[in-house]
């Protein structure tokens, strides 16, 4: 466990003093210090990456578009997405799935677009895809992107025939029949895609299979998911649902972690806790539906512990890749919408739940290398909203923009005891925190107080850090509930922060409520 972790565990722990409640607006003062990395542990920039599934309006309607929509597009790609998610640089994108994924097959989505034959998408909304955007459209996209491709294959409906003849027709340049009709489809060369997932939820939508069963069918189809020249495959396990000990343990003793690049890890964040009856809302929610949002978000952290201990017992060097490839905040659809379609609005609660989550992610970079925010165009915890012509940047998208500057960064561990957020005869970390150093020497420090009304003062020592200036960027608004419409799409936006200074050889700062804030030092 890293002093963060444990730290903050004491704070869960210890009581408020009686009479000790701090007053509306008070702020409290916290002693943080900074301490040296090593070298090699790095963030990867992996952590940040994103989902798109064939649901709801993620594709259709979302990164591909209508041609008679008037949107500046190439081909029926929308470029002001493709703008906005550059500007982020998002390292990597899962694709097509999801549930969708293990209904997927591949070959219905290559080849003359009028060719391609329909197929009824009965995961999500029971609605007909015509297979307009395929391997082909989605690589584009991609390219355009400048991000990685992350395919998940189809076990729970496909063969291993199907698999391997995917991975032959994206990586392979020799002359056969895959390559012959990948080059007549117009890309002469090889795309060579590395990341792939074999089978999607293996335990729920991806064939409800036992962890005993799913390890042995992993097994078989690696066997025949081969590498070519200049691809060296990442073979990515489906890993667990939550805190399911048992599947890890399971796959990482009968698989053995030789066989696999990286293990899956899907964990949801819901406001009311529970799958069953009402989620929670996404706006118009109160203190209690913001604090157990809260509560839940942050039992990622014990999640992520419990399963990177036990991948520990058999892979002590760390080779194997925890890949937390869904997360996010799942509330109820918005009202009068597709409840397949899972669109929901983003508050700037979901945008401390994001700053949070990724924090957990960094602190535990020794395990976690990926992960993947479900999703990014107009399904559930999205960084991107669209109506028709119109496009917004949720305050989620704004905490990624803050946080690019962790990636693949010099991991710097944090010391400090975090005082308690309150409510209800309940408690939580009040602050919760990363920090990375980046190959040009500057500090990154990023802060999150998830208290609604009070400020934190911070006091922070950085031992053998050397610097002189410090600057940051500001994520609040007046209420938590507050979130951005297609009439005011700046309502939450980045602000420059002015609350850091140099005092002595130590950063003061002053972390306004319900805040996300990432500062500089060089």
């Amino acid at each position: 466990m890293s002093v963060f972790r444990f730290l903050a565990a004491l704070a869960l722990a210890a009581p408020l003093a009686a009479g000790a409640q701090p007053q509306e607006g008070a702020s409290q003062t916290v002693q943080l210090t900074v301490q040296p990395g090593a070298p090699k542990l790095l963030i990867s920039k992996h952590i940040q990456g994103q989902f798109a599934e064939h649901l709801g309006r993620c594709i259709y309607g979302g990164f591909w578009v209508e041609p008679s929509l008037n949107v500046p597009k190439q081909g029926r790609i929308r470029m002001d997405i493709v703008e906005a998610l550059r500007k982020i640089h998002v390292p990597n994108l899962r694709w097509p799935g999801g549930c969708f994924a293990d209904t997927y097959h591949w070959h219905d989505g290559v080849g003359p677009a009028a060719q391609r034959p329909k197929m009824l998408n009965l995961w999500w909304g029971n609605t007909l895809e015509d297979n307009s955007f395929g391997t082909h459209e989605f690589m584009e996209l991609c390219g355009l992107l400048g991000t990685e491709p992350y395919l998940a294959a189809n076990v729970g409906s496909g063969t291993v025939q199907e698999m391997s003849n995917w991975m032959e027709y994206l990586n392979s340049n020799e002359d056969t029949p895959m390559v012959q009709e990948r080059k007549k489809n117009g890309h002469p060369e090889p795309y060579h895609v590395s990341w792939w997932g074999i089978g999607n939820e293996s335990w729920g939508c991806g064939g409800n299979m036992t962890p005993e069963y799913y390890s042995d069918v992993y097994k078989r189809y690696a066997t025949f998911a081969h590498d070519y020249p200049g691809t060296p495959l990442k073979r990515i396990v489906s890993g667990a649902n939550g805190d399911d000990a048992n599947w890890t343990e399971v796959c990482m003793k009968n698989i053995g972690p030789g066989r696999m690049w990286g293990l899956t890890l899907h964990y949801y964040t819901l406001p009311t806790g529970s799958w069953s009856g009402s989620k929670g809302k996404a706006t118009g929610f109160g203190e209690d539906m913001y604090f157990s949002t809260l509560r839940n978000a942050l039992k990622m952290d014990a999640i992520v512990t419990r399963h990177a201990a036990i991948m520990d017992k058999y892979d002590k060097a760390k080779k194997v890749a925890l890949l937390v490839d869904e997360w996010g905040v799942w509330t109820d659809v918005e009202p009068g919408t597709n409840p397949g379609f899972l669109y929901q609005q983003n508050t700037l609660r979901d945008a401390l739940v994001a700053g949070t989550t990724l924090n957990i992610f960094n602190n535990h970079c020794d395990r976690v290398r990926g992960a993947n925010l479900a999703q990014a165009v107009n399904v559930l915890q999205a960084l991107v909203l669209t109506d028709k012509e119109k496009m917004l940047l949720t305050p989620t998208y704004h905490v990624f923009d803050l946080y690019q500057v962790h990636q693949d960064a010099e991991y710097l561990p944090l010391q400090f005891q975090s005082p308690d957020y309150a409510f209800g005869g309940e408690k939580i970390p009040a602050l919760n925190a990363s920090a990375s150093k980046d190959k040009n020497g500057a500090v990154h420090i990023s802060l999150v107080n998830l208290d609604p009304k009070n400020a934190l003062t911070l006091e922070t020592a950085l031992p053998g850090v050397s610097w002189k200036t410090v600057t940051g960027r500001l994520l609040t608004s007046a209420s938590v509930s507050d979130y951005n419409t297609f009439d005011k799409p700046n309502n939450i936006k980045l602000a420059d922060f002015k609350g850091a200074k140099k005092k002595g050889d130590k950063l003061a700062l002053t972390l306004p409520p319900k805040s996300v804030v990432v500062v500089e030092l060089k």
